[in-house]
């Protein structure tokens, strides 16, 4: 199975190059893995101290901001390594100040992670969530590297739990300590045989946190809500199918309301089919200056990085993704104390399982269902701001998973 796991990885790149030729996306995945040895030889010397923090994509790496700061604060000696799989989290994270090594995780060969591991030589490795590369997993059990999953979260359905899984089974021997979210997660790996286990939830309530700290305000979005005098609903990386449901909404409203929308793909092509089924008045962020922005009822933010600062100013906030391959994060929005609307496909996520149960989140799955969520929302300030105290009370009650991680691995498992 090894042999033919290795086999598949050399013809999944060769695949990947010649669709390279095509696909911008997977021409940055296959050109940007062939700087990453560059990179690590510029910026890591021998004589270094390093973690190395792997990632899968923005999402990822959100959870894992949280650890790498205390590591940065804890060992200011130390350099960090941040490797991420994808381009969707790279390219915009790639000039982060955070690491001093940003880079894209080459693929997952036998050479490929034995160069990689012996040239940054981690004295410790956090794998975030998931991201299980055999490879590089059995190189790192071999040099006994202390490895561990943080924010881990394990399903029936994962390729582990099956009768054909042993493969992956055996490079799961590599983590030294699993950190996951729930019991579940904890309940599925003891049925393997693993008892190195704490549940200490998601490291994710530790970043969004923060944010209430931060200085949230955009000037932008002070002239286009006239500083809030209308309710605000702000729509956060949504998708084609989300965007169809909310311009019906927004098109037959009849309520003085001003809608904020952040869309997840902002290339030109996408960003002027959303403006063409909308229509109110509508303007773009990027087309912003010399315009009186609270004439307008909906703002496209097409541009990356803003979207956390514009939760501020929502009364309401809908998050996309739920009627695709997965709703996105949820927990940016719920973090100010708004309620949160989300699509049906939330199953693979327990922050959403958990604030829905809880009543913070609402599931819609039809024009009509979105329609009186929003209607009911705008017609109660009651009910909004009840909702809303759920979302903020729930962020507040899971903080701290951050301080049990470390407190574990370096107090017990230097």
């Amino acid at each position: 199975m090894f042999y033919l796991y290795n086999i598949l990885v050399y013809i999944s790149f060769f695949v990947l190059k010649v669709i390279a030729l095509f696909n911008p996306k997977i021409r940055l995945f296959v050109k940007g893995r062939k700087e990453s040895f560059a990179i690590v030889k510029q910026l890591i010397f021998s004589s270094d101290k390093v973690f190395w923090i792997h990632v899968a994509s923005l999402g990822e790496y959100e959870q894992g901001l949280p650890l790498i700061e205390i590591l940065k604060s804890k060992f200011p000696n130390h350099k960090i390594v941040l490797t991420f799989f994808s381009p969707s989290g790279y390219e915009v994270k790639k000039n982060n100040p955070i690491a001093d090594a940003t880079l894209y995780l080459p693929m997952d060969t036998i050479r490929n992670a034995k160069r990689f591991i012996n040239l940054i030589h981690p004295e410790k490795v956090f794998f975030v969530k998931y991201e299980y590369w055999p490879n590089y997993l059995n190189i790192l059990h071999k040099k006994r590297i202390p490895t561990y999953l943080i924010s881990g979260i394990f399903r029936p359905d994962q390729v582990f739990f099956k009768w054909y899984g042993s493969f992956y089974r055996k490079a799961l021997r590599a983590f030294t300590y699993y950190f996951v979210q729930n019991d579940t997660s904890a309940m599925l790996l003891s049925k393997l045989g693993f008892s190195n286990t704490e549940i200490v939830g998601d490291t994710r309530f530790d970043r969004v946190s923060q944010i209430l700290e931060n200085n949230n305000q955009l000037d932008f979005l002070d002239d286009f809500t006239n500083h809030k005098q209308n309710p605000v609903i702000v729509v956060g990386s949504s998708w084609t199918e989300d965007e169809v449901l909310l311009a019906d909404y927004i098109n037959n409203s009849t309520k003085n309301t001003k809608f904020v929308i952040a869309p997840h793909n902002i290339k030109k092509e996408q960003i002027d089919n959303l403006k063409k089924i909308l229509k109110k008045k509508t303007l773009l962020y990027s087309d912003r200056e010399s315009k009186n922005l609270n004439e307008y009822t909906v703002l496209i933010i097409d541009a990356y990085s803003l979207l956390t600062k514009a939760y501020s100013y929502a009364d309401i906030a809908y998050i996309g993704g739920g009627f695709g391959s997965g709703v996105h994060n949820i927990l940016e929005a719920a973090t100010y104390g708004v309620p949160v609307i989300i699509g049906p496909n939330y199953k693979k996520f327990q922050e959403a399982k958990d604030l829905i149960s809880l009543g913070g989140c609402i599931v819609v799955h039809n024009q009509h269902e979105l329609n009186t969520v929003l209607d009911n929302f705008l017609e109660d300030s009651n009910k909004r701001i009840t909702t809303g105290k759920i979302c903020s009370n729930f962020i507040l009650k899971n903080k701290n998973a951050t301080e049990k991680i470390f407190t574990r691995i370096f107090n017990q498992h230097k």
